[in-house]
């Protein structure tokens, strides 16, 4: 009997999940829509706060924008405007779970949901490493505010200046320099054990760390605000003069600095995707996801320009280039503020635990989803006989953020998250755009308005934002794509399960993990 030829390479790279079949799984869904636009802005607002205010903000605009980083704000929001209405016109047409990963494999095929999971490990696998060298800054101040310090070579990036006050540390006559970073390296090691051994957040637990995070930034806000309008004109004299400073060149200050730090506080709204996820749940998605979307960026602007105005105004932009920015403000705020410093710091220490435990949770997610389609080694998908978690992909996903956030510098990690999400971003503008040209027909709960110039411009925008990166970062990223490429010819494309007909393993159940509302970079 005849055998069929194989499929060429090409025709196997490109091979899709079933949409039809995404749909069917989820026809049978009982989730009710009780979401009105005012339930999804407030839902968007709690994700997007997060840890990038708290730890990029005040490189973006010592290095790059000064007090002008109040319009890279602006940028940023309406870069991710473009990406969140497709996310949000993806999630109504396809309501599955495996995020962008998923999306990219039931549209543009499978090599592209591989390059996919290849960007995510750097959106949520590198920023858990960005936010725990946040963590360890905030940790370090607050000890230091009971007398207890951490030997400062050990609190930084291996091989990098040791600087206070913007000057580096000398002894002897020779400067130092930092080894390792402790604090950082051990809260990676201390969560992902952690999640090996299973954890469940409640609703009540969650609904606390979004109070505290919002509290933190609310206290801030009013009593840094209040100290800005009693010398408001003595301190922009001081320190908003001039408000752009002059060009230097290399992305430094100037409109170009403008821009560059907008890829940089880019990594503030991560997290807005999640208004998406609620296509379902939404009453009326054609109008109630924009509103939810775009409203709970405008409202997160606003908060942001706040914060960043009284950040640059309280002391020189030029101080701020460290992993705790706001430790650095709330202690420019006066003896008498000594304890509301301290509330502040303890209040970041909290959120920014969780954000680095739900950022790692999701890429053991990631790494479980591809390993179950063949695309990774299955022990990637192996669950612990006791504690029911992927044990093994997630102590590898803790070495990986423990070791990067343990020796890199907090810019460049930053820098990578944000050009792989950016890159991600992109690719979900291009899904749409693919999904409606091949499946007109498919139902839509929600559509992109402007068809096809919102897109478009999402895709042209994100590109923008990742070519003011520095080349050196440009330059990792694509020997990172490479390697990802070659490994996906090496072992992905010959031993992904829709390549051998193989239906995907549902896998045993591993529990519910409720990530705490909000807790996004």
């Amino acid at each position: 009997m005849a055998t069929a030829s194989k499929p060429g390479i090409v025709t196997r790279m490109f091979a899709r999940k079933s949409i039809a079949q995404v749909q069917r799984e989820t026809a049978s869904s009982e989730l009710k829509r009780t979401l009105g636009k005012w339930n999804l802005l407030l839902l968007g607002v709690g994700c997007i706060i997060g840890a990038g205010i708290f730890v990029r903000t005040g490189s973006a605009a010592a290095l790059h924008a000064g007090p002008a980083v109040l319009l890279s704000f602006v940028v940023a929001g309406i870069v991710c405007a473009f990406a969140g209405l497709c996310y949000a016109e993806l999630s109504s047409t396809l309501p599955v779970s495996g995020s962008a990963y998923t999306y990219g494999y039931t549209t543009l095929g499978e090599f592209v949901a591989w390059i996919m999971g290849a960007l995510l490990l750097l959106e949520y696998g590198l920023a858990a490493s960005v936010v725990a060298v946040g963590w360890g800054g905030y940790v370090v101040s607050l000890l230091a505010d009971f007398g207890l310090q951490i030997p400062a070579q050990f609190t930084g990036p291996a091989g990098y200046p040791l600087m206070k006050d913007g000057a580096q540390v000398m002894v002897d006559g020779v400067g130092v320099t930092t080894i390792f970073n402790l604090p950082a390296f051990l809260i990676c090691i201390s969560l992902a054990l952690l999640l090996v051994l299973g954890v469940s957040e409640s609703a009540k637990v969650n609904n606390v760390i979004v109070a505290i995070k919002v509290s933190v930034l609310t206290a801030f806000i009013v009593v840094g605000g209040l100290i800005v309008l009693a010398n408001f004109t003595d301190l922009a004299a001081k320190n908003w003069v001039p408000f752009i400073p002059a060009n230097e060149g290399d992305g430094k200050f100037g409109i170009d600095g403008i821009m560059r730090a907008a890829s940089i506080v880019f990594f503030a709204y991560i997290g807005f995707e999640a208004v998406s996820t609620a296509g379902q749940e939404a009453k009326n998605p054609a109008k109630d996801m924009p509103f939810g979307i775009i409203g709970s960026l405008v409202v997160c602007t606003v908060i942001y320009m706040l914060v960043a105005a009284i950040m640059t105004l309280l002391v020189p932009y030029n101080t701020l280039n460290v992993p705790d920015p706001v430790a650095v403000v709330v202690d420019a705020f006066g003896a008498q503020w000594a304890w509301l410093a301290k509330t502040i710091k303890v209040g970041a220490i909290i959120g920014l635990t969780s954000v680095v435990l739900v950022l790692m949770y999701a890429q053991t997610r990631i790494f479980y989803t591809m390993a179950r389609d063949g695309l990774l080694p299955k022990v990637f998908a192996t669950v612990h006989s006791k504690f029911k978690t992927p044990w093994i992909n997630t102590l590898v996903v803790g070495v990986i953020t423990a070791v990067a956030a343990g020796f890199f510098d907090i810019n460049v990690l930053g820098d990578m998250t944000s050009v792989g999400t950016l890159a991600a971003f992109a690719i979900v503008c291009l899904s749409v755009i693919y999904l409606r040209r091949a499946a007109p027909e498919l139902p839509r709960g929600f559509k992109v308005p402007l068809y096809p110039v919102l897109p478009i411009l999402g895709i042209l925008s994100c590109g923008y934002l990742i070519s003011t990166v520095p080349w050196g970062v440009l330059k990792f990223f694509l020997w990172y794509m490479l390697g990802a490429v070659a490994l996906y010819f090496i072992y992905g494309i010959w031993n992904s399960n829709l390549q051998h007909g193989e239906p995907q393993d549902p896998g045993p159940d591993m529990g519910e993990y409720v990530a705490p509302v909000g807790e996004q970079p």
